[in-house]
Order: structure tokens, then sequence, then C-alpha cells
């Protein structure tokens, strides 16, 4: 009886080992977050140290805190200005992580991304048509070009799907990625051509495909905050789905998983939660390959795991990117996408160069 107990423990102990290692790891993410969340309202060309950042927020949140001692100013700058940028970079981070995330799981591809299917091509090029006609509708108002680079990329995703699904009724990942490919390069040879014609628009269309937060007000977070938080909810409820799914079509069939209503479902979805981000924001790369690689390296391959966390991460990692980006060269601002590029490459690679190490 007593080897039995030994053995048993000595099993036990690189479970408990990994438990605890993952709930440190959860309380220093935290920590990171209230870090970033503390340094990306605080810094650009005014600063505004943390003590006077959570009286504002406090009192703006709350209506009881005390702020009228304060410059009004720094008030409007801080609630009006920093925090629905901040807010929508932290969202749009996170959506682009998860919408990765769940990519990389259902094609079965660690390069796969938000954008393989070409929602961000279809959205770019309904940016390029609203912005190269100078065409206005009274009715959606500055909300015409978010809703028609909303509406080509889900046009695009439908293409791309029905296509699949005639060659392949399973949604076999080889065939979606290569029709992804193939309908992206077709929409881009259209947006090149059309950016011919953008004349002194041409400007305003180049600086929209590199991404940026400038101008975000409370309106545009009120818009995606129930878009993520849903999108989250949905995916993480059918992430033992998606586990199953990782396994490959025919191990999930064989465990009664319906393929290419599953595939269909998360990939769909995932496409919604991109479509929603780059609408507002433009073309942003890079952040969803990095986060979810992130996580699964500390956490593991459970989606359970890995998409909340990813979301976390990748909103984390999106919302210091814009930090940067406003304050490295103030008052100028770099493209928030080439700064997701220069800081995520290194990581990335550094990543995998561990992964070889420890592997």
């Amino acid at each position: 009886m007593t080897g039995w107990r030994i053995l048993l423990h000595n099993e036990h102990k690189p479970a408990v080992k990994r438990r605890r290692g993952q709930g440190a790891a959860v309380i220093g993410m935290t920590l990171f977050l209230a870090c970033v969340f503390s340094l990306c309202v605080g810094v650009g060309s005014v600063a505004i140290m943390p003590a006077e950042s959570l009286r504002i927020i406090w009192g703006k949140l709350t209506g009881t805190g005390d702020i009228s001692d304060l410059d009004p100013s720094l008030v409007s700058i801080l609630w009006d200005i920093r925090m629905p940028r901040v807010a929508m970079a932290f969202l749009s981070g996170g959506a682009l992580s998860l919408s990765g995330a769940v990519m990389q799981t259902i094609l079965q591809n660690p390069l796969a991304s938000s954008y393989t299917l070409g929602v961000s091509s279809g959205a770019s090029l309904g940016a390029a048509i609203v912005i190269a006609s100078g065409i206005s509708l009274p009715v959606l108002g500055t909300f015409l070009l978010p809703v028609t680079a909303f509406f080509m990329g889900f046009l695009v995703i439908g293409v791309v799907l029905v296509i699949s699904s005639r060659i392949s009724s399973s949604l076999q990942s080889h065939t979606v990625i290569l029709m992804g490919m193939s309908v992206s390069l077709f929409v881009n040879a259209l947006l090149t051509l059309l950016s011919s014609f953008a004349g002194n628009r041409l400007q305003q269309l180049i600086l929209w495909q590199m991404g940026s937060f400038s101008g975000m007000r409370w309106y545009h977070v009120k818009i995606l905050t129930p878009i993520c938080l849903s999108g989250l909810l949905l995916l993480a409820l059918h992430s033992r789905e998606l586990d199953i799914l990782s396994f490959g079509d025919e191990n999930a069939l064989s465990l009664g998983v319906s393929v290419k209503k599953g595939k269909f479902f998360a990939l769909v979805l995932s496409t919604l939660l991109t479509g929603a981000v780059v609408c507002f924001t433009g073309t942003i790369g890079f952040v969803d390959l990095v986060a979810p690689h992130a996580v699964r390296r500390v956490f593991g391959t459970e989606n359970q795991k890995v998409l909340p966390l990813s979301f976390l991460f990748g909103g984390a990692f999106l919302a210091l990117c814009d930090m940067l980006s406003r304050s490295l060269l103030a008052p100028r601002e770099i493209p928030v996408g080439a700064v997701t590029a220069l800081a995520g490459t290194p990581f990335f690679i550094w990543l995998y160069v561990q992964g070889g190490k420890n592997g």
C-alpha cells in the first residue's frame, strides 16, 4: 500500500508543479495587464500620473469621486481621447488574437492568421471603393466606410467558403487555405487597380491600410465591445469541439463531431471578429500570430485556456504597440501595423528558438 501511495504521489508531482506554474502565470498576466493599462493611459504628449488616472476613471465611472480640483483639459485628454483609444486597441488586439487562435486550430496550420481567408483584403477593397470614389450616404454618415469594409470582408469569406465547399464537402484545411490565398490575390489586384485611380485620395487609402486608432471615441467602443465579448463567449463554449477538430477530420468524425458545421461556425465567427476590427482600424497584422503562440507556449494547447488568454494577451500587446506608435516620435504618429510587425517579429522568432531548445 505504501509503495502505491509513493507512486501516486510521484506521478502527481508534475501535475501539481504545472498547476502552480500556470497559477503564477495567471497572477503575472493580471499584474501585467494592470501595468499595461496604467502605462497606456498615462504616456503621451501630456503625462498623466497613475494616481490622477485612477481618480479620473473612478470619478467618471461611479460619479462619486471629486475631480473638480483637476485640470479639465487633463480630464478630457484621459477620458475622451486616451481611454477610448486604449479600449479599442485592447478589444481589437483581443479579437484578432482570438480569431488567429481559432484559425490555427481549425486549419491545423501554425502560420494561419485571421487574414488567411482574405477578410483583410476584402475590407481594404471596400474601404478603397469609398475613399477613391468619394461617395457619401447621409443615412450612414461617417459609418459608410466601416460598413462597406465590413460587408466586402464578409463577401470575400463567403466566396472562399462557397468555392471550398464545392471542392471539399468537409472543408479540408489545405483547400480552404489555397482558396483563401487565391481569392486574396485577386482582390489585392483589384485593390491595386483601384488605387491607381485614387488620385489625391491615395494617401488616405494608404494610411487606412497601415492601421490606426487615431480618432477612436466611446461610440466605437460601444459597438465593438458586445461583438468581441459575444464572440469570445461563443467560441469558449465550443472549446472542446475545437480541440477535437484540431485532431484532424477523420478523428473528429469518429468522435461524433460534424466537421463541416464545426469548421463553418468557427470560420464565420472568426471572420466576424476580424471584420469588426478591420472595418474601424484598418489592417493590423502579426497580433494574431504572436499572441496565440505565446499563450500556447506557457499554458498548453487546450482551447479552454488558449482562447480567453489569447484575447487578454493580444489586447495588451496591441495596446502597448499603439502606445509606442503615438509616443515614440510624438507629435508624429507611426502606423500601428508597422509597430506590431517590428515588435512582433523578433518576439515570434525568440518563441520558436526557445521552443526548439526545449523540444
